[in-house]
Formats: structure tokens, C-alpha cells, sequence
């Protein structure tokens, strides 16, 4: 394939109101009469209550069935049997990101159409193409790329609103990520997250993120601090959810994903969320590209405007181990991660040195 071909990828349909779950069946009915519902289990008894009435009235079938906390091949091959089972003709997946990553993954093995009904807007997960599946005990397996993006996506800013403020401020973080990685692989013209090559499009949608969350992230999160819904609320969850997703999908990763990945070995860093650890990410990247004084301030300065974790320390790690964070560095270097799209080559020990750099930028910052 020639190397110039450039892509836009993303969901059919995204939509953004309030009082979703009581009207699914309006979004499934396209794809099939037997929905086959994969739920996190605090909104499980909710969903079959409210979502269970609307497939009802249509008179279709549904099986409602409670994620199991990891997305791993595991998880996903137990679903795919049920779904053998059930003679289900649609995947539905309420949830965070890894219940909607196993929703993805199981419609895409079994050939089925597939909805997604985010609870939390933690990350970009919802739209792309894409599950990142990961071993049982919680470390990163791989990336399973799908062929195409879901079906729908339904972004209910009510339950989004309603979840707590540090899952809603975690997706801004993943967010945050966007742009930078965006930028840093068109520059490269390396691969964006179809294996093809980053478009304008997907450059331009990664800005607008940028610009949304440095725009509406305070007022959004303070508003969900009130457990309420905003103009500014939905702004953001169309940048965390849709322009993140959709941007950094045609836009690619780079620098700052790698280093998440790497992070998940760190076993004091399990409690983090990912868009916090991304965070991280973001800071290591700039300080590998040598970004200017003042792009570097403006993001530390976000960071910690909104309350995302600035410090390694702020991220749970307690203590600094340098054979640990040789590790974190190596893995985020490895074959077929995003390290690759960085504009320069990069070694594990730039990374190192840079991860180092980075959490001494922050510790200076921080207060």
C-alpha cells in the first residue's frame, strides 16, 4: 500500500443528549431484535430496568450480562459463547472502557453489529476502532485493531454527569493527550491507529480537542462536582469522547500512550486511571520533543487546574525504582507501539532520562 494514503475513521452514528437508556431499543432496532446487553455492575439492575422496558415495547429480546472487571481473552471468549448461545444479532456494551472494549471485541469476533453506552467519560475508548485487551492480572497484552469503529455511540450527559468527577477529569486527561500525540505523528508521518497515515482531518480534530478542554474543562468539572449537566459539560464530553477518539484515531499516537503502556507494570500505579497515567505520558513526550517553556506551562498549569495527578507521587507510585522504571521504559519502546510515531528515533534510555526529567518538572510545579 502505497504510503500517502490517509484516513478518517470513525463511529456511524454519535449522539449526545440527556435520557438515553430508557429510549436504547431506538438505536439498536437498526441492527437487530436481540440485544445481547454487556454491563458494568453498578449500572446493571438500572439498565435492565430502564433499558429492559424500551427493548420491550419494541418487542424484542435482551440478555443483560455483568462485565467481569478485566478485559482479557478470557472475558471475551466467555462472551462470545453466551452470545452462541443466546442467538443474539446485537452487541450492546453500558460501561466504562473496558466493558465497552469487551463489547467491541465480542461483536467483532461474532460478526455482529455493535452500540456503545459510555457511563463515564474516562477515556476515548467509546469511538475508535480499536480494544486494547489486556493479561488477567491487570498488565498490557496487546491492541486488537477491528476493522471498523461501532455502530453507534450514545453519550448520555445525565449518567456521564452523575459519575464521579475523577473518572470525568481522567478522559480529560486522556484528551489532553490528543493533540500532542496527533502532532508529533503527522509530523513523523508515521501510522495513525488504522495502520494508515495521519490525515488533516485527523490533525485538525485533535486541535479542536485542545482547544475545547483547555476552553470548558474547569467549568465542566466543577459542574459535575454538583453532579449536573452544562453547556460546558457536553462540550467536553464531545471532545473526551468524539474528537479525542475520532482524532487520535485518524491522527495516530505516539509518545505519550507508549508510556501508559509501560506504566501498567508498575504494580503501585493500578489504582491510577488511565487518562492519569496518560498525563504523565503527555509531560514524558514534551520533554522528549523539547517543547517550548510555555507549551510545557500551559499544560502543567491545566494538570492542575482540573486536579489531575502532576507527580508520580500524585499517581500512587511509592517509591522510585530504577530497575522498575528501566522497564516502564523498555516496554514503551517495544515493537509495535506508538514510540515509533515520535518525529526522532528514541532510545529506552531517552525515555528514561525523560520520564526522570518529567516528574522533576512536575515536583517543581507542583505547588
Amino acid at each position: 500500500m502505497s504510503g500517502t494514503v490517509k484516513s478518517v475513521t470513525s463511529p456511524k452514528k454519535f449522539i449526545v443528549g440527556q435520557d438515553l437508556l430508557g429510549d436504547l431499543s431506538t438505536y439498536t432496532k437498526t441492527y437487530g431484535d436481540h440485544a445481547y446487553v454487556i454491563c458494568d455492575e453498578f449500572i446493571l439492575e438500572r439498565a435492565k430496568e430502564e433499558a429492559g422496558k424500551s427493548f420491550a415495547r419494541e418487542d424484542h429480546k435482551s440478555e443483560f450480562v455483568k462485565f467481569n472487571y478485566e478485559i482479557s481473552q478470557e472475558e471475551i471468549d466467555s462472551h462470545r459463547e453466551a452470545v452462541r448461545k443466546s442467538g443474539a444479532n446485537v452487541i450492546v456494551g453500558i460501561g466504562g472502557g473496558k466493558t465497552l472494549d469487551t463489547a467491541k471485541a465480542t461483536a467483532y469476533y461474532e460478526q455482529l453489529p455493535v452500540v456503545i453506552f459510555p457511563t463515564i467519560a474516562s477515556t476515548d475508548a467509546p469511538c475508535t476502532a480499536l480494544a486494547v485487551i489486556y493479561n488477567p492480572d491487570g498488565s498490557f497484552d496487546r491492541y486488537l485493531f477491528l476493522p471498523s469503529n461501532p455502530d453507534v455511540v450514545l453519550a448520555d450527559s445525565k449518567i456521564l454527569a452523575a459519575a464521579p468527577t475523577r473518572f470525568f477529569v481522567a478522559g480529560i486527561g486522556d484528551a489532553l493527550a490528543t493533540y500532542f500525540e496527533a502532532r508529533a505523528c503527522y509530523r513523523k508521518n508515521g501510522d495513525n491507529l488504522v495502520n494508515l497515515k495521519p490525515s488533516l482531518s485527523g490533525l485538525g480534530l485533535a486541535k479542536l480537542c485542545y482547544e475545547t478542554i483547555l476552553e470548558y474543562g474547569l467549568q465542566a468539572k466543577l459542574a459535575v462536582d454538583q453532579g449536573v449537566s452544562t453547556p460546558a459539560v457536553e462540550n467536553i464530553i464531545e471532545a473526551t469522547i468524539y474528537l479525542s477518539g475520532v482524532g487520535a484515531e485518524a491522527g495516530g499516537l505516539a509518545a505519550a500512550h507508549a508510556v501508559h503502556n509501560g506504566m501498567t507494570a508498575v504494580p503501585s500505579l493500578h489504582r491510577a486511571q488511565h487518562g492519569e497515567k496518560v498525563v504523565f505520558g503527555v509531560l514524558t513526550q514534551l520533554v522528549l520533543e523539547n517543547a517550548p517553556k510555555e507549551e510545557i506551562e500551559t499544560v502543567i498549569h491545566f494538570i492542575k487546574e482540573i486536579g489531575l495527578p502532576l507527580t508520580l507521587s500524585d499517581l500512587g507510585l511509592d517509591e522510585f525504582r530504577e530497575e522498575e522504571w528501566r522497564l516502564v521504559a523498555e516496554t514503551a519502546c517495544a515493537e509495535g507501539d506508538t514510540m515509533k510515531n515520535m518525529p526522532h528515533p528514541v532510545t529506552p534510555d531517552d525515555v528514561y532520562q525523560a520520564i526522570i526529567s518529567a516528574n522533576a518538572l512536575a515536583e517543581y510545579y507542583r505547588n
